[in-house]
This record gives C-alpha cells, sequence and structure tokens, in this order.
C-alpha cells in the first residue's frame, strides 16, 4: 500500500479513537516511514529535520498565549459578559438571544475574513479575540462547535476565492504560477470565475452548520472558564483601555513586521508597562499561557516532521500518478479521483499552499490529456489543494480555532474543531469542486 495513505489514516484513525494527536503524527509518520521504504532510522531522520518547521508558529502561539492570559486579567472578558448580559435582557427572550447570538457569530465571522486580506494575521487573532468570549458564549450556551466552523470558514474560503491578501499570494503566486509551469497558459483566466463554485461549497456547509446542525443550546462549565481567568479580575475603564491598545499594538506589529512573535511579546510589554500586570506576575501569567497552548504547540511542531516523512517517501508522486491509470479517459471519474487524492495529501501534510506544487506537476498535464478546459483544470487543482485544509487535524485552520475555544479544557480538537469542520467543509468542497471541473 501506498505510504502516505498508511501514514495519513493511521494518524487520522488514531486521532479518532481519542490518541493524542501528537503521537497519532508521530504513530503516522512512522508507519508511512517504514512502509515508504525509510527504514526506522531514516523515518526518524526526516522527522527530526522537519520539526524545525513548525517551531516558529508554536513559539507564536506560547507567547500570545501569555498575551490572552493577560487580556483576561485585565478584566475585558467580564465587561464583555456583562455588556452582553444587558444586550440580553433579565428575561432573556428568545429574539433578544437569537439577535445577540447572530451578530457575535457575524462579528466572528468578518474578523476571520478580514484576517486573511485587510488585515492579513492570519491565525494570530484568535487566541486574543476568542477567550475573552468565552464566558459570553457560555451565558448565552452557543455551541463552541460552530464557532470552530466559522473561524475555519473565514480562514479558508478569502484565500481559496479573492485574489487578495493570503489568497493574492495562494492564487497567483502559487496557483496560476505552478498551473503555467507546467505548460497551460493562464492567460485571460479568471480565477474568481474558476473558484466561484468551490467557494458556494464552503458557503453551502456554513448556512448547514449555522441553521441546522449546531443551532441548539450546548452547556459549559462556567466555573472552568472563571478558574482560567484567575477567579475574576477588576473591571475599570483605564485596565479596559490598555487591553484595547496592547490588542491593537499586537495586531499592528504583526502586519507590520509579520511576525506574531514580536506582535504578542510587545502587546504583553503595554499590559506590564501599565501595571495592568504587574512584573513580579509577569513570569507566572507567560508560563500559564505557555500551558494553555502546549498541545497547539506540539502539535504543529509534530506536523511539520510528519509532512516531511510524507515528502521523504517519494510516494506522494506515485500516489498521484497511481490515481491516473483508473480514470482510462474518464473526465467525471478523473476529476473525482484527483480531488480525492488531493484531500488526502492535504490532510497529511496539513497545509493547502504546500500541496499545490507537488499536486500541479501531474495534475495539469492529465488534465490537459483528457480535455479539461483551462478554467477547469484551475478549478481542480486550486479545490484538489484546498481540500483537507479544513478537516485535519494538523492544519492551522483547525489548530487556531482548538487554540481559543480549548483555553478551559472545554473543547476537544478532534471531535469539536476537526470533525465537524471536515464534514462541513470538506463533502461539500469535494462535491462543489467536482461540479466544477466537469461544468467549466
Amino acid at each position: 500500500m501506498n505510504a502516505v495513505i498508511v501514514a495519513v489514516l493511521t494518524m487520522l484513525v488514531l486521532s479518532l479513537l481519542r490518541t493524542n494527536v501528537v503521537m497519532a503524527l508521530l504513530l503516522g509518520a512512522m508507519a508511512g516511514g517504514l512502509t515508504g521504504g525509510l527504514g526506522l532510522q531514516g523515518t526518524v531522520d526526516a522527522f527530526n529535520s522537519g520539526i524545525g518547521g513548525g517551531a516558529g508558529v508554536a513559539l507564536s502561539y506560547a507567547l500570545l498565549g501569555g498575551f490572552a492570559v493577560a487580556i483576561s486579567k485585565s478584566g475585558l472578558p467580564h465587561l464583555l459578559a456583562d455588556r452582553v448580559v444587558v444586550m440580553l435582557g433579565s428575561n432573556q427572550d428568545a429574539q433578544r438571544v437569537r439577535m445577540v447570538r447572530t451578530g457575535l457569530i457575524m462579528l466572528i465571522m468578518l474578523v476571520a475574513i478580514s484576517s486573511q486580506n485587510i488585515m492579513p494575521i492570519h491565525i494570530a487573532f484568535i487566541p486574543m479575540l476568542i477567550p475573552p468570549l468565552l464566558l459570553v458564549m457560555a451565558k448565552m450556551q452557543l455551541d463552541r462547535r460552530l464557532i470552530a466552523c466559522v473561524l475555519t470558514f473565514g480562514l479558508v474560503t478569502p484565500y481559496m476565492f479573492l485574489p487578495v491578501g493570503f489568497g493574492g499570494i495562494f492564487l497567483n503566486e502559487i496557483l496560476l504560477k505552478n498551473i503555467a509551469a507546467n505548460g497551460l497558459s493562464t492567460e485571460g483566466i479568471s480565477v474568481v470565475s474558476a473558484m466561484g463554485i468551490p467557494a458556494l461549497g464552503m458557503l453551502t456547509g456554513l448556512l448547514i452548520a449555522v441553521f441546522i446542525s449546531y443551532r441548539g443550546k450546548r452547556r459549559y462549565d462556567l466555573s472552568k472558564i472563571e478558574a482560567v481567568e484567575n477567579g475574576g479580575a477588576e473591571v475599570s475603564g483605564v485596565r479596559t483601555l490598555v487591553a484595547i491598545a496592547a490588542i491593537g499594538v499586537a495586531f499592528g506589529v504583526q502586519l507590520y513586521t509579520g511576525s506574531m512573535v514580536l506582535g504578542a511579546l510587545l502587546g504583553f510589554i503595554v499590559f506590564s508597562v501599565s501595571g495592568v500586570v504587574r512584573w513580579n506576575e509577569s513570569d507566572g501569567l507567560l508560563v500559564d499561557g505557555m500551558k494553555m497552548m502546549a498541545t497547539i504547540g506540539f502539535i504543529m511542531i509534530a506536523a511539520a516532521g510528519f509532512a516531511e516523512v510524507l515528502r521523504e517517501t517519494g510516494e506522494i508522486a506515485s500516489l498521484v500518478e497511481s490515481s491516473a491509470g483508473f480514470v482510462d479517459g474518464n473526465k467525471a471519474l478523473a476529476a473525482l479521483l484527483m480531488l480525492v487524492v488531493g484531500l488526502l495529501i492535504t490532510m497529511g501534510i496539513g497545509s493547502s499552499f504546500s500541496t499545490i506544487p507537488i499536486i500541479a506537476a501531474i495534475y495539469v498535464p492529465l488534465a490537459v490529456q483528457l480535455g479539461f478546459s483551462p478554467l477547469a483544470v484551475v478549478a481542480l487543482v486550486g479545490t484538489a489543494g484546498a481540500l483537507g485544509d479544513a478537516g485535519s487535524p494538523a492544519s492551522d485552520s483547525t489548530l487556531g480555532p482548538t487554540a481559543g475555544l480549548n483555553v478551559d479544557g472545554q473543547h476537544r480538537h478532534i471531535w469539536d474543531t476537526v470533525v465537524p469542520t471536515f464534514v462541513h467543509f470538506n463533502l461539500p468542497l469535494l462535491i462543489a469542486g467536482w461540479i466544477a471541473a466537469t461544468v467549466l
């Protein structure tokens, strides 16, 4: 069996069986490396050479965790919760609750979408925005699985459809350039038109999550949220202004320098200099924040090693090539197989940006040979690359939401983020991508 299939399936099955995700990634990498002929030492060497790729993001999240704890210390979460309680009113009638719930969901979605283009900070906003809102969500009994879907939609859909910010990089610098580099002219092709149907698939999944799957209430333990916030903090106008200023500094620095580490560090310094966080408390808060984000950081590090093992086996290309042998000139079957293989590869690597160069080299000549139009080829390769970004245990599009929603230990990465986003986004995207490839 192909080493990539063995590695990814091992990782996914172990994760679904509630094995720690880091352990699942390690065991999946070992299974794939041994199947791919790397041997034990070769697998370990490949894994070790790849883990450095996730270290920068892991450090960023550790510091962002400390920053999130400092925000909690400022009393901002309680202020937000109190304001929402006032908006809900004493009787909390159903219509008013729905209005506040809708407003909160829309706010989170707009911020997530903006993080890909208007403010291209990607997942850096999540540990700063979401933890202060957990108390608000719990008071409304808002299902965090819905928020995970909303965040993932905002993190993925803009870059695969809008050619600005990260979308400009993905669509123009990676997708179109790799297609052109493999022999198909992309001159005059509207990438927005090509990816429009796949984007509608993502939107369909979001609407299902909002109006069908997670419209009901889900209870969370308020005492656990309070414990994360150190039993409550003093609320004052000055402390609130400092918190807003610190968040602004963190965002601004990250936008200017491109460094989440530096943004989180300077944001934390604002809290320390202002006195909201005392100097003698800063070490403890940073440690608490690092503990809060430690699991996410280790998953990111392990995921980078896992992806490197997949590359070293050399069997990603053979997986794509072998799938081409089944199509026998059938365009519809070819499109479906290419999308499924793209889903498998991206779920293993955890990054659509890294998947496109790998699959474009084989997909483009095959699609041209089968008679797909240039617009259909763009839709096919773009969708195959994006598939799996939502729904992969190793993707920052799922790790980011978990990092914000699980600060109190009441949100599971696999069953509350990965499975919901896989069902609501990967499956509709697979169908929509297949439609786009066959009708364009």
